[in-house]
């Protein structure tokens, strides 16, 4: 399986980069291996997160397992850069269509779990325009930190959140980062990218 690879889009240009200390790499293997899943899932661990309906899920076996994931960080108070991301991922849910909640999941983690309770998740929800398959987490704080460090979003302020969309094919290992304010045709030309990519040997 080929190396986790990497791209950011800032100022609509994709720089595709080998490695990142933010998220795992994998050793040159056939994708769908056991191996390869297993170090995955020691990687991101099983961490437990709450989603906005208050059912608890794991983040690599609820999540992350055998689907493409596009993952961001906010916060249910933000007045900055939250709204315009998660109008973003919206679009993405919008342009995806039914391979949301199928798949494709759409992953938005608090950075303030303790403000963030699944009420107020439920509520941002709703605001958002969310359907099936586009999960708001939040939960214990150790947990939901420990989550954030793994997808490199934690951070000390929560008004220093990323504006960065994770977006990742398990079953390929091919991993990208793209800047989340960039316009929605471009973010999903770079989601659409990972959603067709094919495991080695295809």
């Amino acid at each position: 399986m080929r190396q986790f690879l990497f791209a950011f889009a800032v100022s609509s240009l994709l720089i595709a980069i080998s490695s990142s200390p933010a998220l795992p790499k994998t050793s040159q293997q056939p994708a769908a291996s056991t191996t390869d899943q297993n170090n995955t899932e020691k990687y991101f661990t099983n961490v437990e997160l709450t989603n906005q309906d208050g059912q608890k899920m794991r983040l690599y076996s609820d999540l992350i397992k055998g689907r493409v994931v596009v993952i961001n960080s906010f916060f249910s108070t933000c007045q900055g850069a939250c709204l315009p991301l998660s109008r973003n991922m919206r679009q993405l849910q919008d342009m995806l269509g039914d391979k949301v909640g199928k798949e494709v999941y759409l992953i938005s983690i608090s950075v303030d779990p303790t403000m963030d309770t699944p009420e107020r998740l439920k509520q941002f929800a709703t605001k958002m325009g969310s359907k099936p398959g586009w999960f708001f987490l939040a939960g214990d704080k150790a947990n939901v930190d420990a989550a954030l460090k793994k997808l490199g979003q934690y951070v000390e302020d929560k008004q220093s959140h990323l504006n960065i969309f994770i977006i990742g094919n398990e079953r390929t290992g091919l991993w990208k980062k793209a800047f989340g304010l960039a316009k929605p045709d471009e973010l999903f030309k770079v989601v659409e990218s990972v959603v067709n990519d094919k495991p080695s040997g295809n």
